[in-house]
């Protein structure tokens, strides 16, 4: 029986998570919850799952959740909050396997504190590994910790590269599905709208995500993130589109052999692999896992065009300048899709703007890697004011005239 604390578990990874344990009860146990902001799921996972400890986002949300649950009569829970919360949720004794699906950098240090309490970590949250990758990697490989990925494609690798050696590997490929503009005319990408770009052809995930996969961003985060999970350096990890989503990554081996993972897409499948490894657990129709081989009448592939997609260009590159390029790239992303969602229009930016925003940032960072996770998050609020300042040079007519 393993026992489980999930960071970010009102999330779609959370509940993909969670409707594992449903699943598979004599196997997964849920011991501890982050559940963020939202209170009335929070209270719902309590009723159903009855954690030692859950923590919310605020002081305020931890007792709006403590005076449901006492309304209820359900005791024996204990809220937390803030990241001392989420801390404790993810390093407390019992817990064997840290689920790590918070967005953005607000897990890192619940994720880097598991990692150093020698706990097993699923890792959803790729922020984690592009912000602070080196110190994360490090730290697993002191307390001997198993980083097993849970994003589609990074799950996809770790299962291939099970056919060979690390020295065999010539490259990886991560699939791309191109989002819902690969075929727009590049004229119309200025005025695409948020309603439209939250519209993805294939996966149902959370805003910032989605719009991060529409601009291909999320893709070069990936690419980051496998340099660091897989050791290997950006030229050998390459993106290639693949609209079906089928086929989830390729590893590519020096003898001209390539191995692709293929399975439906469904993210408790990744999640599944990772919480059962070494082991493969058998599923049955109920869990609707299985593939239909008749599916596979086309298999599309394609080179991603950096030109219509420049935060893939602007990924690569700052895989490739190292030190603080990695933090800021992450940080200003972050506020440039929230500014591009911003649904007032005089405080808003084009779907342009989000990799101008982005630019802007990457050129103004400087500095050497970061050495610790607090120095970490100071790089990454500094690129966050930066990336604000260039937001609102925007709205002055600030902007450098090569982004008119």
């Amino acid at each position: 029986m393993k026992k489980l604390a999930i960071l970010g578990s009102t999330g779609s990874i959370g509940n993909s998570t969670l409707s594992i344990c449903e699943s598979f009860p004599d196997r997964y146990q849920v011991v501890s919850l982050a559940a963020g902001q939202n209170v009335e799921i929070a209270f719902a996972q309590c009723e159903r799952w009855r954690p030692k400890v859950i923590s919310l986002a605020t002081e305020e949300l931890a007792g709006q959740l403590q005076g449901r649950l006492k309304a209820a009569g359900i005791t024996g829970i204990e809220v937390v909050h803030g990241t001392a919360g989420t801390v404790r949720v993810a390093t407390l004794p019992e817990v064997d396997f840290v689920v790590s699906a918070i967005v953005g950098v607000a897990g890192l240090e619940a994720t880097y504190a598991a990692v150093c309490a020698g706990k097993t970590i699923g890792l959803a949250n790729k922020e984690c590994l592009v912000a602070a990758g080196e110190l994360i990697i490090a730290a697993a490989k002191e307390h001997n910790v198993a980083l097993l990925p849970i994003d589609s494609e990074h799950n996809a690798v770790h299962q291939a590269m099970r056919g060979g050696t690390p020295a065999e590997v010539k490259q990886i490929w991560l699939t791309a599905s191109g989002g819902p503009f690969r075929n727009t005319p590049l004229a119309d990408f200025e005025h695409i709208t948020p309603a439209q770009a939250l519209k993805h052809p294939t996966w149902v995930m959370g805003q910032r995500i989605t719009i991060d996969s529409a601009t291909m961003m999320n893709k070069g985060f990936e690419v980051i993130e496998a340099c660091r999970l897989f050791d290997l350096p950006p030229a050998q990890v390459r993106v290639t589109i693949h609209p079906q989503s089928t086929v989830h990554s390729l590893v590519e081996f020096v003898d001209g052999s390539i191995l692709a993972q293929i399975s439906v897409t469904d993210m408790r499948l990744p999640i599944l692999y990772a919480l059962a490894y070494p082991e493969r657990v058998a599923v049955t129709e109920k869990e609707a896992l299985t593939f239909d081989l008749t599916t596979l009448s086309q298999l599309d592939f394609s080179q991603p065009d950096l030109t219509r997609f420049p935060c893939l260009r602007l990924a690569y590159e700052a895989a490739a300048a190292g030190g603080k390029a990695p933090i800021a790239l992450n940080a200003a992303d972050e506020i440039a899709v929230a500014a591009f969602l911003n649904p007032d229009p005089g405080r808003s930016i084009p779907f342009m703007g989000i990799p101008r925003t982005i630019e802007d940032v990457l050129i103004e960072t400087s500095g050497p890697r970061p050495a610790t996770i607090q120095q970490v998050l100071e790089a990454d609020l500094a690129a966050r004011e930066c990336a604000c300042e260039v937001i609102a040079r925007q709205f002055t007519g600030g902007l450098r005239n090569r982004h008119k």
